[in-house]
């Protein structure tokens, strides 16, 4: 009788033991598909982290200083973009280093749409006076890798103004910067 007791603990032990082992395997085979490694929580939607942080970012330029719109823009955007859109803006002016319109199309047309470019405007609107911007569309038109494009409607109720845009986000670095933005070029009533 001791026997069987004791031989069934053994068994019931080693029983145990094994489906111990079969669900650790199980578990280390659902985290991993190829050589991807699946986190246990899902990560958030990086799309909408983009979109949220596009939002807040556009917001908050329009309500920063003024004078500091060259450095605010800088810290929003990748590099590329910020000197090209610098160009925009002055192309044609009488200010060192500005571009012709030609200069600017060459310049840059193997990298942005220049024809999109808001040549002559400022950052993000085609006005120079605002009151108070807001976003009051932002929709994701695609996505690609870290890459993302939304279609963002910008209002100003004040001034009675809206301004559509198309707008590149990138994620560089762990964080989001504007990597081009499709300004329609304005049309004179």
């Amino acid at each position: 009788m001791k026997r069987t007791i004791i031989a069934s603990l053994f068994l019931i032990i080693a029983c145990k033991e094994e489906k111990k082992d079969i669900s650790t395997q199980a578990v280390s085979q659902s985290q991993t598909k190829g050589n991807v490694i699946l986190e246990d929580k899902p990560q958030a939607n990086e799309s909408e982290e983009a979109q949220k942080w596009l939002e807040k970012s556009i917001e908050g330029y329009f309500k920063a200083d003024i004078g500091e719109g060259a450095q605010n823009m800088q810290k929003i955007t990748t590099k590329d973009y910020f000197d090209y859109k610098m160009d925009a803006m002055n192309v044609d002016l009488d200010v060192d280093g500005s571009l012709t319109e030609k200069e600017f199309q060459n310049k840059w047309k193997t990298k942005f749409d220049t024809g999109k470019a808001g040549v002559g405007v400022g950052f993000l609107i085609a006005g120079q006076d605002w009151d108070e911007i807001k976003v009051t569309k932002c929709r994701l038109i695609s996505a690609n890798g870290n890459t993302y494009q939304y279609d963002v409607l910008l209002t100003d109720k004040e001034l009675k103004a809206e301004y559509p845009i198309k707008v590149k986000v990138v994620k560089e670095n762990n964080s989001f910067l504007i990597a081009d933005v499709l300004q329609e070029e304005p049309k004179l009533n």
